[in-house]
């Protein structure tokens, strides 16, 4: 069994290499999702500071477009990284991932009930020299839950912690009523709904980061469509970018308050979606990092400037009851449970991907969240389901038979990346072979046609991921509920949804109950609902010349912060 094990491997392996020959080369690691996460090559490295070289300019690849820039309207992770690096909020994750200070001062003064904050703002600079003020972020939060910005993270961000935004983005009271208050223009007051332990770390994600309000009305319908029409009060400043573009530059900012710690003066991003190009690219010297998947991550394994890392990102398949106003054949239990247990993940992770990345059997990530004795959430449910071919064929049968059916034809709705159609190849593959009288028909697209087709629940099954907001379970396991914004698939549990509120409610300061309230949650989610079916949680494994140092991988948030990264011993 075990040398017949080897056999399929390897077979697999040269099938794969004739498929990355037919298409010209491989692709970015892991396919889109929604912070949803678009597949990026990073690593970190934090080291002592070496002799500068005279040129402090980075050359990267990105995944994909960037969709928005508009910090109340970006939903993806391109979007997000870019804005971690270009603008700021209150508070900033720091080299060690520990939310800091950053445009205010100091720490907040918090209120004796936990309910209200006192930020008080240090003296920092838009790039056009004036002056970012609390207004500034009176301004930018309200535009995040009006419902006429349309904005897909300011209602569940803010929703349920900060004071009447659920109300608001609903359109029962005006924004001016949102929890949010500039007293001066030094002093944000912001006033939430309930306690919430993860407060602070939600304060370094892009939806809260503040937005100069004549400049916005000033721009109008033209504002954040490419980077002359928008303001920056980060390290960098975002340059060459027309709004749809492969391209654009990233460039120190002069009027940043903490500009004497950034390092790079440019950093160069090109969109390259296959691997092999990349890593062309990176060998020619024109690009100082790339990612590796599939053979690439084989063939570099032992390279030297190989770096890997485990990122909390966790990558599923969405499996949608309701398209088009009619319900599709996931409606059914017995079908989902089906699938979701007939495709073998670790051979997936193994072959397919070969990147560091985990077989997931579960929603939060490993080594993410831990409790106070140090315990990480996923030692409290452990795996929820797995691969299981057999079951998976009961569970078919039954759904067919109340389906009243003994054919289905499902589409798998996935990004266009080579990773990401090699492993809806996979996919396709194992659930074709393992579930008699299921037809999968693939439909790769770039990755915003993904975010707007997901918006418009116009899918069957859609490959997808999410990377964290902030550093709590809750951060995956609220996208479930009835009705929430990322919740497009038409799933719900009454059961599931009260448990979720009673984690965010009245066990908010009960810190095992709280655990112990999200860990069924997600036990109702994956085994017993088979809403989703979780696949793997994404390794990186990433070719980064030696000169390049102190990139800083994030957990949640932007990818990665370049404001401590610089050059030295390229020269």
């Amino acid at each position: 069994m075990k040398n017949s094990k080897i056999f399929w491997l390897l077979s697999l392996v040269l099938v794969l290499s004739a498929f990355l020959a037919a298409c010209g080369g491989g692709s970015e690691e892991g396919s889109e999702t929604n912070t949803e996460k678009e597949p990026e090559e990073g690593t970190t490295e934090q080291g002592a500071e070496g002799e500068l070289d005279s040129v402090q300019e980075l050359n990267l690849v990105e995944g994909a477009e960037i969709p928005s820039m508009d910090s109340a309207i970006a939903e993806d992770s391109v979007a997000f990284n870019i804005l971690n690096n270009v603008n700021e909020g209150l508070f900033r994750l720091n080299e060690e991932n520990v939310a800091e200070p950053a445009l205010a001062e100091a720490e907040p003064e918090i209120s004796e009930d936990g309910l209200t904050y006192t930020f008080k703002l240090r003296d920092a600079k838009w790039s056009d020299g004036s002056p970012v003020t609390a207004q500034d972020f009176v301004f930018s939060w309200q535009r995040a839950v009006d419902p006429a910005t349309g904005s897909p993270y300011g209602p569940y961000m803010m929703g349920g912690t900060v004071k009447n935004a659920t109300a608001i983005s609903e359109g029962k009271m005006d924004k001016a009523e949102l929890g949010v208050e500039a007293t001066d223009e030094k002093t944000l007051v912001v006033t939430l709904e309930r306690p919430v332990p993860y407060f602070m770390s939600l304060m370094a994600f892009g939806t809260f980061y503040p937005q100069k309000e004549a400049f916005v009305t000033e721009k109008g319908e033209a504002y954040a469509s490419n980077s002359d029409n928008l303001l920056y009060n980060g390290p960098f400043m975002l340059t060459n970018w027309d709004g749809t573009g492969l391209t654009w530059s990233m460039e120190k900012n002069p009027e940043y308050w903490d500009a004497e710690t950034v390092k790079l003066d440019k950093i160069n991003v090109d969109v390259v979606k296959e691997t092999g190009t990349a890593i062309n690219l990176y060998t020619s010297g024109e690009k100082d990092r790339a990612g590796l998947s599939g053979e690439f991550a084989m063939q570099y394994a032992d390279n030297e400037e190989v770096v890997k890392e485990l990122e909390p990102t966790l990558f599923y398949l969405k499996f949608n009851q309701e398209r088009n106003g009619e319900k599709t054949p996931l409606a059914n239990v017995n079908i989902r449970k089906a699938i979701s247990m007939a495709f073998n993940k670790e051979d997936l992770t193994n072959v397919v991907l070969a990147n560091g990345s985990l077989p997931a059997n579960y929603l939060v990530p490993t080594e993410f969240t831990f409790n106070e004795a140090g315990e990480d959430f996923r030692e409290v449910n452990g795996d929820l389901t797995g691969f299981n071919a057999e079951e998976a064929k009961k569970f078919w049968e039954t759904g067919l038979k109340e389906l009243g059916v003994t054919e289905v034809e499902l589409e798998l709705l996935g990004g266009d990346s080579e990773l990401a159609k090699k492993m809806d190849e996979y996919l396709k593959s194992q659930l074709e072979e393992n579930l008699e009288g299921l037809t999968v028909s693939l439909k790769a697209v770039p990755f915003g046609v993904r975010l707007e087709l997901d918006e418009a629940q116009d899918y069957d099954i859609q490959n997808s991921g999410w990377g964290p907001d902030y550093q709590d379970p809750m951060t995956f396991i609220d996208l479930f509920v009835t009705g929430a914004s990322h919740n497009l698939m038409s799933y719900s549990n009454p059961e599931f949804d009260k448990l979720v509120e009673s984690a965010k409610g009245e066990l908010a300061q009960d810190l095992e109950g709280r655990w112990d309230a999200m860990a069924q949650a997600e036990k109702i989610l994956i085994e017993e609902d088979a809403a989703i079916a979780p696949i793997y949680q994404r390794g990186l494994m990433s070719l980064q010349k030696p000169y390049v140092h102190n990139i800083i991988s994030h957990p949640f948030g932007g990818d990665y912060s370049y404001k401590w990264a610089y050059i030295s011993g390229k020269e």
